[in-house]
């Protein structure tokens, strides 16, 4: 291995020192995203939020939790600057806009299911190496359910807050269909909020979810019972490529596309089941191909996401694709065109998402 010592010229020492400093604050986040998600599962979140000012045995009371550990927690979340602390009167603040983030799985920006995701995906470190060097996959169902859980949490607040406002009614056409009454595949499906939320919006419409993981297929009809939506919704264990038919007037994937090992087939399931004036919804994360366009916070979160669960699990399917979560969109274009759905159309975007309308 190539050594420090081995340098042709001396090493910049001020860039030696900037770098490292940013590994430093790295890890330090690596270490906090821990805290994180300690916080959001014990309700220390929740209970600071709307409180006010609090001091750790205020808090140990409200949460039934040990005030040793809180105040030791409330000295992280002030080194991060999540929690806003008072020396005088020895209090602690979660500021408003900070639980609209942290506290309420309501708002648009919650973003707390990525931290629970962490537990799994670490826990995953070994398989992941093994993984890297004989080049094999590590699937989907080989990891921890906080993955499916934390998975599920992410991606609703963005369905949450887009999915019925802004991307069906970008699709021409297809928000007409849901009123008067259509049929509809939600392909991947996990836990069933991108289903449930549709079935809601459009009560005269029929929803039919289908994944390959069972436990998250039993998770989305605990929810479809919970919410009392048993007579418009469905949920099955089925792959992407070989899904039950029923000429669907709306065939979409959320997020999981480019988690398959043969997304060809998939489409190719979609194009023949498909009514005849049916089209698609292909939701994919807005992360380009080039590496150099991913470095900045939400780039680089879809690149390390996809180096550890997306290319990993698409591998473990033997298929013909390992497309990782950042393709691009000429390459998922290649593939539905030559799985006979030849017009594509980017209908919506935003900071995390490209939303695609997909036709024979």
């Amino acid at each position: 291995m190539r050594t420090v010592a081995d340098a042709a010229e001396p090493l910049d020492q001020d860039r030696v020192m900037e770098f490292l400093e940013r590994v430093v604050a790295d890890s330090g986040a690596a270490f906090a995203g821990l805290t994180t998600s300690i916080g959001a599962r014990l309700g220390l979140y929740a209970a600071m939020a709307g409180a006010g000012p609090l001091t750790p045995g205020q808090l140990a009371e409200r949460t039934g939790l040990a005030e040793r550990y809180v105040r030791e927690w409330l000295a992280a979340q002030v080194a991060g600057e999540y929690v806003h602390y008072d020396p005088g009167a020895g209090t602690y603040a979660l500021p408003d806009e900070h639980a609209a983030v942290l506290a309420d799985p309501a708002s648009p920006a919650y973003v707390v299911g990525a931290f629970r995701m962490l537990k799994a995906l670490y826990a995953s470190e070994d398989a992941l190496v093994d993984a890297y060097r004989t080049g094999e996959g590590v699937g989907w169902e080989e990891h921890g359910p906080e993955l499916y859980e934390g998975s599920a949490s992410f991606y609703r607040t963005g369905y949450q807050a887009m999915l019925v406002r802004e991307w069906l009614p970008a699709l021409e056409g297809v928000v007409e269909k849901l009123e008067r009454g259509a049929s509809v595949a939600d392909v991947g499906c996990g836990f069933g909020y991108s289903t449930l939320l549709m079935a809601q919006a459009f009560p005269r419409s029929r929803f039919h979810g289908f994944d390959f993981h069972g436990p998250s297929v039993d998770a989305a009809r605990r929810e479809a019972a919970e919410r009392d939506l048993g007579d418009r919704v469905a949920f099955d264990v089925a792959a992407a490529e070989d899904f039950p038919g029923g000429d669907y007037d709306l065939i979409t994937f959320f997020d999981c596309l480019h988690d398959l090992g043969d997304p060809g087939a998939a489409f190719r399931r979609a194009e023949r089941t498909l009514a005849g004036d049916g089209s698609c919804m292909v939701v994919e994360p807005n992360a380009p191909a080039d590496p150099q366009e991913l470095a900045n916070p939400i780039g680089r979160s879809y690149a390390a996401t996809s180096a550890t669960l997306c290319l990993p699990g698409a591998v473990a399917q033997h298929g013909p694709y390992a497309l990782g979560n950042h393709p691009g969109e000429e390459a998922l274009r290649r593939i539905a065109d030559e799985a006979g759905l030849h017009d594509w159309t980017l209908a919506a975007e935003t900071i995390t998402n490209r939303v695609y309308h997909v036709r024979r």
